[in-house]
């Protein structure tokens, strides 16, 4: 039997989920198995049904049947194959309960075994050499390894042209479709001054270049819009965060001028807040450790990217 190639994967939430309808897609109706086994289609449903119930189980909006041990238990049947396994973890909830995750999964798509690990950090377990490919936000590579520069990064395309070899092997392969936006986000009074045109000034990069004062960010984000801007547009640009136990709406609210991630923006017009420039997507990326690359992991990287990949991250 063929050693499985190690992915990392989230553990949790929609990129994994995300992972799963790719891997899905790829597979078709062929088994789990190398001959045998449900589709991995009928997998991927079974952990995203499992986990949906889990989190509504945690936010007390589902009423749990059996202790979290005896979910875990049933959930994790290892006398029976092909069954996907999960672990506890502390939920971040007041109290801090245990929350029942994805652990691992082994399938095989076109004869090939991939063995799906979790991990809170998938981009630290390939950075680290644990695992050879991993799913993540591709915003962790903003945040932890593009070098900044004077001018901004305007596309997915320049991400691995500014990672430092010497820093880390990791680059981005692609991408897959999950997308949310780092969007600019101000308050009505924030750009009244008109434009020669009599028009308030549309609220985009150029906007932030000529803006001195607060800009609103999670803090996680505050080296990523960085990058997104450019140094010289975030000079005289002061980086606050939202209180404890603030929405972050609410705060770019307070601030007058922000960044956060939206999708429809419907909360964020809630908070009184205009739409600005979607500065740069979030999305759910398939990292390379190319140090760690061989036959096999190519072999696995190529048939998760496939033909036709829909990305908004076109990384080559």
């Amino acid at each position: 039997m063929p050693t499985p190639v190690d992915v990392a994967v989230p553990r949790k939430g929609r990129p994994l989920e995300a992972v799963l309808e790719r891997l899905a897609e790829r597979a078709g109706d062929a088994p789990a198995g190398r001959r045998d086994g449900p589709p991995v289609a009928a997998l991927a449903d079974d952990v995203i049904s499992t986990l949906r119930y889990e989190k509504a189980i945690a936010k007390d909006d589902q009423t749990a049947d059996g202790t979290v041990y005896d979910r875990l238990a049933a959930y994790s049947d290892l006398q029976t194959r092909y069954r996907p396994e999960y672990t506890l973890l502390r939920d971040d909830r007041a109290g801090r309960p245990r929350r029942i995750v994805f652990d691992a999964m082994t399938l095989y798509i076109d004869g090939r075994p991939i063995r799906l690990v979790g991990r809170e950090e998938p981009f630290r377990a390939v950075r680290t050499h644990e695992v050879p490919l991993a799913f993540d936000s591709a915003d962790l590579v903003l945040e932890e390894v593009v070098e900044l520069r004077p001018e901004p990064l305007a596309s997915i395309e320049e991400v691995n042209d500014r990672i430092d070899p010497r820093e880390t092997d990791v680059r981005v392969a692609a991408g897959l479709g999950d997308t949310v936006h780092h969007t600019l986000l101000g308050t009505p009074d924030i750009r009244s001054a008109p434009t020669d045109e009599g028009s308030p000034p549309p609220l985009d990069r150029e906007f932030v270049a000529a803006y001195e004062g607060p800009l609103c960010v999670s803090p996680r984000y505050e080296r990523l819009v960085t990058a997104v801007l450019g140094g010289d547009a975030t000079e005289g640009v002061e980086f606050v965060h939202p209180p404890n136990g603030r929405p972050e709406e609410a705060a770019i609210a307070d601030t007058g001028l922000g960044v956060y991630l939206t999708v429809t923006g419907a909360t964020a017009r809630d908070h009184g807040l205009d739409l600005g420039e979607r500065l740069f997507p979030s999305e759910t990326v398939l990292l390379e450790n190319v140090a760690e690359r061989d036959d096999r992991t190519a072999g696995v990287r190529e048939l998760i990217i496939g033909d036709g990949l829909e990305t908004t991250l076109a990384v080559p």
